[in-house]
């Protein structure tokens, strides 16, 4: 095996813990999570998920921060997505319901509310707000209401209502297909129109 080659498939190995903490951290939190439990999910064993991350804190900061900053390109960029605003709004609500876009917003919903949070994480949090995240689709929400698309009302409460019902839907431990909600984004799409 080449350099190249054992580099690759370090970065794949890296990436499969990441992917297996993911989904146990989602559902157990940090403080549920033991890094044996991520080493299962991975399908590795627990001495060699140590050669990659050196502690459950380490892998849980990591995921946190990819998470806040993924959410924080995809609220920026919302405005360059094709189509009308309810178009735009439309896409970053499919996205969002997605299967492994929901297991990072429990990531975080996880770091609001543990008492096992680390620091560094808190600080991250402590950065990024859902009332940024408002503020950020505001204008797209009032161009949307100029031009026919949106229901009347103040943006603010409309918009807060709408992400409370999209965050509520993914925190259920409902069983239901795994992109259940995806389906029926028409539905939820009512919410904001006329």
């Amino acid at each position: 095996m080449t350099l190249k080659e054992q580099d690759y498939a370090q970065d794949e190995r890296r990436e499969e813990i990441k992917r297996a903490a993911l989904k146990v951290f989602a559902r157990k939190g940090i403080s549920g999570t033991k890094m044996s439990m991520i080493a299962a999910e991975a399908g590795i064993s627990q001495g060699l998920s140590y050669r990659y991350f050196s502690s459950k804190e380490e892998l849980f900061s990591l995921l946190v921060q990819e998470a806040l900053e993924e959410a924080q390109t995809a609220i920026a960029n919302i405005g360059n997505l094709p189509g009308t605003p309810f178009e735009q709004l439309k896409a970053l609500t499919k996205n969002m319901l997605e299967e492994n876009h929901k297991q990072y917003f429990l990531l975080i919903q996880q770091a609001h509310t543990s008492d096992e949070t680390p620091v560094k994480v808190k600080q991250l949090l402590d950065q990024f707000s859902s009332k940024d995240t408002i503020e950020q689709l505001i204008p797209i929400f009032v161009k949307g209401q100029e031009m026919g698309e949106f229901c009347e009302g103040d943006p603010h409460r409309i918009l807060f209502l709408y992400l409370s019902v999209i965050s509520g839907l993914m925190i259920q431990d409902v069983y239901t297909d795994e992109n259940y909600w995806v389906n029926e984004i028409d539905s939820l799409m009512k919410i904001l129109s006329k």
